[in-house]
Formats: C-alpha cells, structure tokens, sequence
C-alpha cells in the first residue's frame, strides 16, 4: 500500500480513529471495495463497541464519491451531530460517530481534521493531523549506531549476505525516476528482506527544521503484507530515535480499544517495532518505521541492522533525488526563459523601416539565411550588423541553436585566439581552468564575428583552418576539437583594401565573401529617420512608464535633417535621452538634444575646402590631413580623436600605420 500526499486523487480516502486524544490508526479505502463496519468479525473493520451493531453500517464508491450507509444499526451512525439516513455524501473532515468510536474521514492523510465534538480546542493543531502519540513508552530492546556488519563484527558469511542485498537494492535505488519511485522500492525490499508485517517511511519537509520533531514528520508512503493497515509509530519512540540518531528495537506496548481489529485477523497487536533514523550527515531527514505483527515471528537485531544500512543508503539517494529535481527544475525554468527571450529577441530585433533599401535588405536577408553560406555584412557603426546577423540566424534552419556574438577589434591577439579557439587550465599565467572558445559554444549553430577586419594575420590563418572544416586544439591542449558552425562576419573597413594592402589574407577574405549584405548610413534613407522614432519612442516610454504621445512637428523636422553620424545607434540613444528629459505629452524641439559631432566634422570640412581652394587629391591624401588635423586638435589624444572620427582606437592605430605616420617631435 503506497500513499503519494503531493498527488491524492479523488477516489482515494482514508479512515483514522480517535483515541481521545488524537487521530491514530490508518485505513485505506479503495474505489473497488465495499467497507463494512461493525461488531462482527466478518466486517472490514472490526469496532469493540456494545452500541456497535453487529453489521452496523458501510462505505462505497460511486461516480458522486465516497458515500455512508447506515444498515438500519440499532443506535444509528452519526456525522458529528447528524443522524445518518440514506446514502450520505462524504467530505474530508466529516467524522463518524458510532457509539463512543469516532472516525474521521480524509482524502489526504496532511489536511488537519476536525477535531471530535467536545475535545478541547486548546490541543496544539499539529496534533490533531494523523500524528499517532502515545503515553506509553516501548520496551527498548537494542539500539545501533552502526550496523555490524559494516563495522567488522559480523560473521564473513553474514557480511556477503547483507552486502549482495544491499548492492541489489542499490541498483534498483539507483534506476529509480522518482522520489515515489524509490521510496516505494524501499519499502518493497524492507518487507521482502525482514519479517515486518508492515514498513513505513515518514520524512520532513525539505525545507523544515535541521532538528525535527516527531510532528514535524509526514506520512510519505507504506507496504504491508495482506494489506494490513498502517499505525503510526508512537512520538516516544520517534523522539528517542531522532534525538539520539540510533536505531532503536523495540517491544510494542501501546493498546488501543476502539479500532483494534482489521480484515478479520483478530486483534492486532504490534510485536515488535524498528524505528530507524534516516540522516545525512548532521540533518535529520525522517525515520524508517517497521513493525512485526506475528509474537512468534518478531523482529530481531539483524533487522534492525539490515534497516540502518538501507536507511544509510536512501539518506543519500534522497539527496541525490532531490539535487536532480532541483536540477531538472532549473533546467526547465532555463528552457522556459530561453523560449521567453527568444519571443522577445523575435519583437525587439526588427528592421524598421520602409525605404527602398530597407525592403531590399529585408527580402535579401530571407534569401540568404535559408542557406548556410557565411555572409559577409559591410556598413558604418550603428548601422544594425548585428541585428541583421540576429535575423539571419533566427531565419535559419539553425535558429534552435546557439547564436554566439565576438568582436575582433575589442581584444588583442592572445586573448582573441583564447576567444575563439578557448584554453586549457595551466596554458598560461592566469589560465586557472580550462575555457571553451566561441567555435564550441557556437557549436551546430551561428558565430558572429563583429570588425572581422581586426584580426591580425596570425589568427586569420587558424580561423581560416577552422572555416575550411579542419578540426582545431584549444590553447595548451592537444585533443582535436571539430565544430559545425555558420560565419557571419561584419566590417565597417575596407577589405579589398586591406587585402590589396597585405593586411587580410586573400582567400579568408574569398571564404567570408561567399554572400554578402550592405546596411545602408541612415543619411541615406532618411524616410526611415520618423518610423526608427517613433519605434524608439515608444520602447522607452512602456520601460519608463511616461506619458509621451509623440512629436511636435519641429521635433520631426529637427530629427529628419540631422545627418546621424553614428548611424541608427546614435537615434537610439537620442530618444531614449529625450524620454528621460522630455516632461510634456508631446516631445518638442527643445527636448531633443543633438550631438554636435556632425557639425564639428562639416564645419572642420568646409573650413578645408575654403582655405585650400580646389586641388586634385585622392581620398587617401583626404583622409590623412584630416586625420593629422583632429589629432593636432586633439594633442594627439588618439581616443579623443577616434571618438571624434567615428571610429575605434584600434581603426585609428592601423590607419596611422598604414600612413606611416607618427607624432611629432
């Protein structure tokens, strides 16, 4: 008989009795068994009672639930106060009253029951749940800290004997699914392996108390043989063991007159009783209860022993289940938060806008990401590259799998190949444990590779290698790793160039540049300027909760004629500075505030070209002078004037090689 109180369906119930001071024994009541009750032997529950009638009433099962018919009893069946005529609907909680026997009905053995008519109030609540306290202490007949035969003392035939039981029932502890699961076969096993009519685990909330109390032990599951009903284990008992962690034999001596025979077996006294600790270390996790029915079959030490090894044995399965639930329920809240981010990745990374190069980098995106060709993605910073890679992959047959983002230009050479290809523990001073790389996270799914263009020729050569499928090995390690990853590349500098230049190699460059997608400047579609707005607008004000319900016209035309050089980015950070500053319905030209960055370069431009006059220079020799003016305006501050160009520091580095220039004395 196994009883599961985290899942008690309807159908299954239970009846306790009272024993004038708390609810006590246990019967099952099963959908497909009539019960009967009364002084009969022949009855399915036995009461001793002389107002008892000889068939005095009986419960069954039907489609409205569990019912009561009285069988016309001499003095009549009760519920609480009310006298019982026809078939009476039972609730949990309803008590039955038969003469002095009180039973309450229950469908779940944790739900506190009402307390009996006339019983003080007063009694701690605890203990008026099926708890089964008694005044009488057993007769202790052995205690154990340890089995003997774990300690060496046994015999060597009775050691291998209870060591092949062990190791069987750990193989059957260890494909257990469940909690229920292995408790069951635990159970199972203590019945089959001692002369226990009965065995019975009660355990503390996970969360409970280090130290319990007997009350603070639930019920989690029985077996009997002949389905015999379960009594709890007196709180003496489970006192001793749980204060003193020793398994402890006793002789039952606890009576009770008013439910004393079930299943037509007679009077049912408890021989003898095991009650065994379950701990982990110094946390106490419940008890193990058996007891033997049958005084010329009682329970001896080598039962008590052989329990301690298994309850030794389950406190350690029941961590282990527990840790792979908590496991698995992290995992499945990952799952769930993964699919949610997902959702929200698919509405917040959107192409906005409906110019004409918008529309034809949307309809060439949906081209593209049904192959698994690398894509090489060209446009200025703040253009969207990474969004564009986004939506490619989340278009593509490797949408399931990881989307993994590196820029080259953000690290140097060592830590850029400790990035991609990953470190073994010890490859280096400050490599304290092995790392993966971004192939192997990328793994089957997409690597994303931001100012590709930065890589120095050192890496390009081992990225290449892993591009044309040949496996690679981490940093320090030799085992050959091999990856299925798709490429996708951004740059904002000119590879042909830099190829032309001998700065990227040649056939990376043909490997990258098998498709490729241009994110138009948002100068060049400034159609787009309102629409990217509003979506922007709108986004800050649901996360900042202002009430903000667009822009007066001079905002628009202030927005529209800016030139943007930092590109969709630059918007962005525009309206969300706007929001936080704006206090009006309606946002207004003076709410926005502009970079003067795009002036400074206009007016540094044209300054130029009034000062010099037409002359026949290349782009090149451009770009040089005003790259030598804004360092000259800077002091040669090279992050200041980066910041100025619209570059990185490191752009600036490689165009200042390339010129061969250097600062002046």
């Amino acid at each position: 008989m196994n009883v599961e109180h985290s899942d008690v369906a309807e159908s299954s119930a239970y009846l306790l009795s009272w024993d004038g001071t708390v609810w006590r024994d246990v019967v099952r009541l099963r959908p497909a068994q009539l019960v009967t009750v009364g002084r009969a032997s022949t009855n399915r529950i036995v009461l001793q009672d002389e107002a008892c009638s000889r068939n005095h009433c009986e419960l069954f099962h039907s489609s409205d639930g569990w019912k009561l018919r009285d069988l016309d009893s001499r003095n009549g069946t009760r519920l609480g106060s009310e006298q019982v005529t026809g078939d009476h609907v039972l609730r949990s909680g309803d008590v039955i009253v038969i003469g002095q026997c009180q039973l309450a009905f229950t469908h779940n053995l944790e739900h506190d029951l009402i307390l009996p008519e006339g019983e003080q109030s007063s009694l701690d609540s605890r203990t008026m749940t099926y708890s089964g306290t008694t005044d009488e202490e057993p007769a202790i007949l052995h205690r154990s800290l340890r089995p003997d035969f774990l300690t060496g003392n046994a015999s060597p035939g009775a050691i291998q004997a209870d060591l092949a039981r062990l190791y069987q029932l750990g193989l059957k502890m260890g494909a257990a699914s469940s909690r229920q699961a292995l408790i069951d076969i635990v159970l199972q096993s203590l019945v089959q392996e001692t002369v226990a009519d009965i065995a019975a685990i009660l355990l503390a909330a996970p969360d409970g108390p280090e130290f319990p109390a007997p009350t603070d032990l639930h019920l989690c599951a029985w077996h009997s043989r002949d389905d015999l009903s379960y009594r709890r284990v007196s709180d003496n008992l489970s006192r001793a063991v749980l204060s003193s962690r020793e398994a402890i034999l006793a002789r039952d001596v606890s009576d009770h007159t008013q439910l004393a025979v079930f299943d037509s077996l007679g009077e049912m006294r408890a021989a003898s009783v095991v009650c065994t600790p379950i701990h982990n270390g110094e946390r106490m996790l419940g008890l193990v209860h058996l007891y033997a029915t049958n005084p010329d079959n009682v329970l001896d030490k080598q039962d008590l022993e052989f329990t301690l090894a298994v309850a030794d044995q389950l406190a350690f399965a029941l961590d282990s289940q527990q840790e792979r639930d908590s496991l698995k329920s992290e995992v499945d809240q990952a799952h769930s938060a993964n699919k949610s981010l997902r959702k929200q990745l698919e509405t917040d990374q959107q192409l906005i806008g409906e110019s004409q190069a918008m529309c034809s980098l949307r309809e060439r995106i949906g081209l593209i990401a049904e192959s698994d060709a690398n894509v090489l993605i060209r446009g200025e910073s703040g253009c969207g590259k990474e969004l564009i890679a986004r939506m490619i992959h989340m278009r593509s047959p490797r949408a399931e799998c990881p989307f993994v983002c590196l820029n080259c230009a953000a690290l140097n050479e060592s830590l850029l190949e400790s990035e991609l290809f990953g470190h073994e523990k010890g490859a280096f001073t400050g490599a304290s444990e092995r790392k993966t790389g971004r192939f192997e996270q990328a793994d089957r799914g997409t690597l994303f590779l931001d100012e590709v263009g930065e890589m120095s020729p050192s890496i390009q050569a081992k990225f290449l290698r892993v591009l044309e499928r040949h496996p690679f090995e981490r940093i320090g390690g030799s085992k050959e790793i091999q990856v299925d990853v798709r490429i996708l590349a951004a740059t904002n500098r000119d590879l042909e160039e830099a190829v032309e230049d001998g700065l990227f190699r040649k056939d990376l460059y043909f490997r990258l540049h098998v498709a490729e997608l241009v994110a138009e400047p948002l100068r060049d579609r400034s159609e787009d300027i309102l629409l990217l707005a509003n979506f922007f607008l709108q986004k800050f004000v649901e996360k900042t909760g202002r009430l903000i319900r667009g822009f007066t016209p001079e905002a628009e035309e202030m927005l529209t004629q800016y030139e943007w050089p930092g590109n969709v980015r630059e918007l962005q950070n525009t309206i969300e500075r706007t929001v936080i500053l704006c206090r009006n319905e309606l946002v207004m030209a003076s709410d926005v505030q502009l970079s003067t960055l795009a002036s400074r370069l206009a007016n540094s431009a044209t300054m130029q070209s009034v000062s010099s006059g037409y002359q026949e220079t290349s782009l090149g020799d451009v770009e040089r002078e005003h790259i030598l003016s804004t360092l000259d305006h800077t002091d040669w501050n090279k992050s200041r004037a980066a910041q100025i160009l619209g570059i990185e520091r490191s752009t600036l580095d490689r165009k200042l090689k390339r010129y061969h220039v250097t600062r002046p004395d």
